[in-house]
């Protein structure tokens, strides 16, 4: 699943549920999941996720929605399959190129 969001230190939920398309609801339940999810907060307790959250938000999405994982069965990949994931990466890199090459093809 590619990602358009703009190049920032840290994103906010919100801008993180427009993204991906879910309920902030769902990414709380994550961030309590996986413990590579450890979004920093403010003095009033938002959520501000930096470009790593979002690396391991898209794999979490990846295995549990696109992959159809259960939420244990996603968690011992991670651990187990750390190799497969930065093909993951390759696979990220070249959704973009094809969506960037979508948006060319729109404007010609």
């Amino acid at each position: 699943m590619y990602i358009d969001l703009p190049d920032k230190l840290y994103y906010s939920m919100g801008e993180l549920t427009k993204a991906f398309q879910v309920n902030a609801s769902l990414i709380r339940f994550w961030e309590k999941e996986f413990d590579i999810l450890q979004p920093k907060k403010n003095s009033r307790g938002n959520r501000k996720f930096t470009k790593e959250d979002v690396k391991n938000l898209q794999t979490i999405y990846h295995l549990v929605k696109e992959r159809g994982f259960t939420l244990e069965g996603a968690r011992e990949y991670m651990k187990s399959h750390k190799n497969e994931l930065s093909n993951l990466e390759i696979i990220k890199k070249l959704e973009h190129v094809k969506a960037e090459l979508l948006k060319i093809k729109d404007q010609l």
